[in-house]
């Protein structure tokens, strides 16, 4: 069992930065594929960023390619999202996600842990 909860979400300018952080408890989050999703209103959850088993590869959907990065701290079980650029086509509630390793997958289903979610609101 593992909990996670995010923190960092708020409302910012069309071209800021936001960074998100899921900090996990329980198990260490290396032993997880972790992943960071969000969900806009009336629309379906959708894969933002992974990192894989061990966080030795990242992967991005192609609308935050270049702008977002995903990374992990080991020694205190945090996993972040740095977001940059941000465009109003960002604004959602966002999740961060563990999933059984090895690979990241970008189907929420994969992921057996969620946590409550962070709200991201960027004005243009």
């Amino acid at each position: 069992q593992v909990q996670l909860v995010e923190s960092g979400g708020g409302l910012v300018q069309a071209g800021g930065s936001l960074r998100l952080s899921c900090v996990a408890s329980g198990r260490a989050f290396s032993n997880y594929v972790m992943g960071w999703f969000r969900q806009a209103p009336g629309k379906e959850r959708e894969f933002v960023a992974g990192i894989s088993w061990g966080g030795s590869t990242t992967y991005y959907a192609d609308s935050v390619k270049g702008r977002f990065t995903i990374s992990g701290d080991k020694t205190k079980n945090t996993v972040f999202l740095q977001m940059n650029s941000l465009k109003p086509e960002d604004s959602a509630v966002y999740y961060c996600a563990a999933g059984t390793p090895p690979r990241v997958r970008l189907e929420p289903k994969a992921y057996d842990y969620w946590g409550q979610g962070t709200q991201v609101t960027v004005s243009s």
